[in-house]
């Protein structure tokens, strides 16, 4: 099981705060004949029809020295974890989740957007200091 990363609480309490609630930490998942673990497992019920929303939240930092590689790692733990999901838990959605200074600077740019759309990427944007949770994209 790989480290928790930097803001691997801040997310958790966001969530919290949101009105998750927080039932995998991490969440364990097959991969072939590997183990993989998301960050974080949460659902939480929809009023309207009494059914469950469950997600999976992947939480990345972007503090290393090349943001390049940090973007890379985290687009191909996105992918690799959607596909693991899609055979062990089909009805959880994936979100990476960053903080609204990554978002602004990688992903509302043109370049950034395109990669959204293309790799199907699902952001939870949170605010580092208030531990809450900016917006949901898509």
């Amino acid at each position: 099981m790989s480290a928790k990363d930097i803001y691997h609480e801040h997310v958790r309490n966001a969530l919290v705060k949101d009105g998750w609630e927080i039932t995998h930490d991490p969440l364990w998942l097959k991969w072939n004949r590997k183990d993989a673990y998301i960050d974080l497992g949460a659902e939480r019920i929809i009023i309207a029809n009494k059914a469950k929303r469950k997600i999976a939240v992947e939480v990345k930092s972007f503090v290393s020295a090349s943001e390049m590689r940090d973007l890379c790692e985290a687009v191909g733990q996105f992918v690799l974890y959607r596909r693991a999901l899609a055979k062990n838990d089909p009805r959880r959605e994936l979100f990476l989740a960053v903080r609204e200074e990554v978002y602004q600077r990688l992903f509302t740019e043109p370049d950034g957007q395109e990669l959204c759309a293309t790799e199907g990427l699902k952001l939870i944007v949170f605010d580092e200091d208030t531990q809450e949770i900016v917006k949901w994209i898509p």
